[in-house]
């Protein structure tokens, strides 16, 4: 039984995670799940935008630590980097988002800690309830960050922040959240804020939309020359897309 829902409504895809009972808490295979639907919704070029959410009480309260560590072969096998992808089963759940060219939102209420977190940094936007709650969690289990949190902290807030949210693992509000970067947004009804902000985005070229995605992930930490060459690299198949017609 797979939870992780997924519908496709229009132009946009709806992704869920439906474990509500455990407060949507990470198991194997839903890590699994999670990279098969990016997939999927990949090879779909009539999709605009993705829209992650989750069932129940909470986004998400983290990774399942009872279920995922049962098993030390399964961790062994599921922290090997996947082929071709330099990323393992983990680090690929979250950023498998990243590699999609549509934008991906998320739409956060209830808990959003640990392995939710990072899956929650790993979109392009956050909006979340002005009662949700954040924790950089692993700590307390005497983990760090690893499912590609060094890479979306370290690229949202500054070193600081991150380390103080990663050392404590104490839990921030969504005021806190927003102040210092965390989240995009706080608003009362995240999903219709983020249907809201897919049919604002989808009215843009679906190029330029997925060459604007691809440009800063590449580029944002990267020195001026490197990033000056992606910019040149991005843009003219754009420019001459439009002299020749296509969007």
């Amino acid at each position: 039984m797979s939870h992780v829902s997924l519908r496709f409504d229009g132009d946009r895809a709806r992704v869920a995670l439906d474990r509500p009972d455990k407060h949507n808490g990470l198991t194997i295979p839903m890590l699994r799940d999670l990279v098969g639907v990016a997939r999927e919704i990949r090879g779909r070029n009539d999709i605009r935008a993705v829209i992650l959410s989750g069932n129940g009480p909470s986004f998400s309260s983290g990774l399942d630590i009872a279920k995922a560590v049962g098993d030390p072969l399964t961790i062994v096998r599921n922290f090997v980097p996947l082929p071709g992808r330099g990323t393992n089963t983990f680090q690929e759940a979250c950023w498998a988002w990243r590699r999609l060219p549509q934008p991906v939102i998320a739409a956060v209420h209830g808990h959003c800690y640990g392995g939710g977190l990072q899956l929650a940094l790993a979109a392009d936007f956050r909006l979340a309830t002005p009662d949700a709650d954040f924790s950089v969690m692993e700590a307390k289990h005497g983990l760090i960050p690893d499912m590609t949190g060094a890479v979306t902290l370290s690229r949202l807030i500054g070193m600081d922040k991150a380390l103080l949210l990663t050392m404590t693992a104490d839990p921030v509000d969504a005021a806190y959240a927003e102040r210092i970067g965390l989240i995009t947004e706080v608003t009362a009804d995240p999903v219709t804020a983020a249907d809201e902000l897919a049919t604002r985005i989808a009215a843009r070229p679906p190029r330029a939309i997925a060459a604007a995605k691809r440009m800063f992930d590449r580029s944002w930490h990267s020195g001026v020359r490197r990033t000056l060459g992606i910019e040149r690299a991005t843009q003219l198949p754009l420019l001459l897309g439009q002299a020749l017609g296509r969007r």
